[in-house]
């Protein structure tokens, strides 16, 4: 291997990859224990990773989306959720709450985005949709690391 070698980190430490894809599945599962519908999920998974900028995320949460009944039209205004009325109150606070806990800006910011999903997410919605973000930006990272690629579709 050359140091122009991409290094999967995925496919270096594999034990490390299943630990976390297990913890990507009990997320899952508490998210949905929670009430958090498929669909929101995979907005969230889609908004984290175009603020982090992992095309390899965006390529599979984008379509996980759509299975999940996502339309075009919110996946594609989603960086400026704030400026439509196409979201609910509840898609609102958990965008609120992963873009802070996504981007962690100034610790006014992140109280007031904390304190508007408080508002409008039950405490079990709250620690899904926190769940979501920590561990969406783990796979982000991991991803963007070992520069996974996105294969074009065939027609």
């Amino acid at each position: 291997m050359t140091t122009t070698d991409h290094l999967y980190l995925d496919k270096q430490h594999p034990a490390l990859w299943r630990a976390i894809s297990g913890l990507g599945l009990k997320v899952q599962e508490a998210a949905e224990d929670a009430g958090i519908a498929r669909g929101l999920l995979e907005l969230l998974n889609v908004r984290i990773s175009q603020i982090n900028g992992c095309a390899y995320c965006l390529d599979l949460h984008v379509r996980k989306a759509g299975e999940a009944g996502e339309s075009a039209q919110r996946l594609a205004v989603l960086p400026a959720w704030r400026e439509t009325a196409l979201f609910t109150d509840q898609e609102r606070a958990a965008l609120a709450l992963v873009e802070s806990i996504t981007e962690l800006g100034d610790e006014e910011a992140r109280e007031h985005a904390e304190a508007y999903a408080r508002e409008r997410l039950s405490a079990d919605e709250f620690s899904a949709v926190s769940w979501v973000a920590v561990t969406m930006n783990a796979f982000n990272r991991v991803s963007i690391t070992s520069h996974h690629p996105v294969r074009r579709n065939r027609p």
